[in-house]
């Protein structure tokens, strides 16, 4: 009989990710880096199965929540408040891709995992939620159309930046969010002294990136 406490659950989904972190390097983002896992826990097929039922799609969220909450650790000494915004979404941003740095092996693996097309859903959600959360870490109340804008400019910047940290590097990932920043500031000027709303296409996107969190029941 499989436990039904959340505790025991939510523990062992992160051992069974622990346990695919250090597989998916030899056997990739795949069923079998999921089933191997669950056996090296002592779980029965269907027992992970109940834990994580749509494999490494699960599995890929988890590593994105995880590495989210590591920035969010990395983050909670800082006072954005006494930070320029420019200053709060650099330190973010730095924060984010220093969390997944020691990760690095697999996520050249999960990266390839969520660049297949059946997978462009779920990249845009993981990384919309990402983009969310360090922006609400930055202060950010927006509710209006600006709201879906922002996450829209940061998730851009997480999915370059964090291309350019395992090809290139740390350093020429910083220069790449500090150039895209000052884009962004510029922009925002821009925006703050025209009649300026969003393109059309710019708003379907960030509207098809809310339905990709909010799906409809």
């Amino acid at each position: 009989m499989i436990p039904q406490d959340s505790d025991w659950a939510t523990t062992t989904e992160q051992a069974l990710l622990d346990e695919s972190l250090k597989l998916a390097p030899i056997h990739g983002w795949t069923q079998r880096t999921v089933t191997l896992a669950g056996k090296a826990l002592g779980l029965s097929p269907g027992e992970t199965e109940l834990l994580i039922p749509h494999g490494p799609a699960d599995l890929a969220a988890l590593l994105s929540r995880r590495h989210d909450d590591r920035a969010l650790a990395a983050l909670a000494e800082v006072h954005a408040s006494n930070l320029k915004i420019r200053e709060r979404i650099r330190r973010a941003v730095e924060a984010r891709l220093d969390a997944a740095a020691s990760d690095e092996p697999a996520l050249r693996r999960w990266s390839g995992y969520l660049s297949l097309p059946q997978n462009m859903a779920l990249a845009a959600r993981l990384t919309w939620d990402s983009a969310d959360v360090l922006w609400r870490w930055a202060g950010d109340t927006a509710t209006d159309e600006n709201h879906y804008t922002k996450r829209v400019l940061l998730a851009g910047i997480l999915s370059g930046a964090g291309a350019i940290r395992m090809s290139t590097g740390r350093k020429a990932a910083l220069e790449f969010v500090d150039r895209r920043i000052d884009n962004v500031m510029a922009f925002e000027k821009w925006k703050a002294t025209t009649s300026f709303r969003p393109s059309e296409i710019a708003t379907r996107f960030a509207e098809a990136l809310g339905r990709a969190r909010y799906p409809s029941a």
